[in-house]
């Protein structure tokens, strides 16, 4: 059986449960959560522009 983990709901779930522990990360977690998700997509956009003819 194969198990194919997406990273944004993966960094949604571990940033989600770490604000419920501690809720004075909230800020800091929120601002990696965007930083990383936003290189992400550009990586990924980057690399299907390439593939185009």
């Amino acid at each position: 059986m194969n198990i194919h983990l997406s990273t944004g709901p993966l960094l949604a779930l571990i940033a989600g449960i770490l604000i419920l522990l501690m809720p004075q990360l909230l800020n800091f977690i929120v601002a990696i959560y965007l930083i990383v998700f936003g290189v992400t997509g550009l990586l990924n956009r980057s690399t299907w522009h390439s593939r185009l003819p």
